[in-house]
């Protein structure tokens, strides 16, 4: 069974997560390391990207995406990201 593209997007998202706080462990530990420090925000931009793209297509992932510009809360008045249909 193929993923769709959202599934796809969510994937991703789980991939640049857990790549973060792989290297943020490492960074505890060496804390003046300049290639991970290189790295953690390499992947950092990487995340904000992959969240971005899927906030823009499907809504807020979680209630910190929620639009600055909107004139009603709407994290709570929609469906969650886990409760949204695939299309």
């Amino acid at each position: 069974m193929a993923l769709s593209d959202k599934q796809l997007m969510q994937k991703k998202i789980q991939a640049c997560e857990f790549t973060l706080t792989d290297v943020i462990l490492y960074l505890d530990s060496h804390p003046n390391c300049p290639d991970g420090l290189e790295y953690y925000r390499k992947h950092k931009a990487m995340l904000e990207k992959a969240v971005a793209d899927y906030e823009k297509t499907y809504g807020p992932l979680t209630a910190m995406g929620v639009c600055d510009d909107e004139k009603k809360w709407t994290w709570a008045t929609t469906a969650f990201p886990w409760e949204r249909s695939e299309n």
